[in-house]
């Protein structure tokens, strides 16, 4: 491992510390490398390309025209992006869907960015995580079962905590 010095004022040295204790973090360190983390990403996320896996999260009101059934008919005519979706009732109108995605960067954004505008989406998020899809087939294990079948898995870019 590298080790890396920085200098902050007091202030802001304060301020993180307060920040970590926050979210639980043990050391300055470990906050610091998934800091890091998260801007790499965000870095990758905005270039626009490769795949990622993503999860787009909304809430609608189940009440407006027609949005049920198009939503659900924009998930079905992006099949080969939609891996899995929840769906929640909030109240008596507000529904929550929260959609698994997994394809090409671009594709993904274009997805979210249309089901978030249709008419009667009131909130929408979309979280990304670059992968590498070049792992390719090889022979690997599924708990108890092995096999060699030439089908791909995703692999997600980011690193093991430290």
């Amino acid at each position: 491992m590298e080790r890396i010095t920085i200098s902050l004022d007091e202030s802001l040295a304060h301020e993180f510390d307060l920040l970590i204790s926050r979210r639980g973090y043990a050391t300055r360190s470990e906050a610091v490398r998934d800091l890091l983390r998260r801007e790499l990403e965000g870095e990758r996320a905005s270039a626009g390309s490769g795949h990622c896996v993503a999860n787009l999260s909304y809430v609608y009101n189940h009440h407006e025209r027609d949005l049920g059934e198009r939503l659900t008919g924009a998930q079905h005519d992006h099949h080969d992006l939609c891996v899995a979706t929840m769906h929640a009732h909030l109240d008596h109108e507000a529904c929550l869907e929260s959609v698994i995605l997994r394809g090409p960067l671009a594709d993904v954004r274009a997805f979210a960015e249309g089901i978030i505008a249709e008419r009667g989406v009131r909130h929408g998020s979309l979280n990304v995580v670059s992968v590498d899809m070049s792992g390719g087939s090889r022979s690997h294990r599924h708990g108890a079962h092995s096999h060699d079948d030439g089908h791909a898995h995703d692999h997600v870019h980011l690193k093991p905590k430290v």
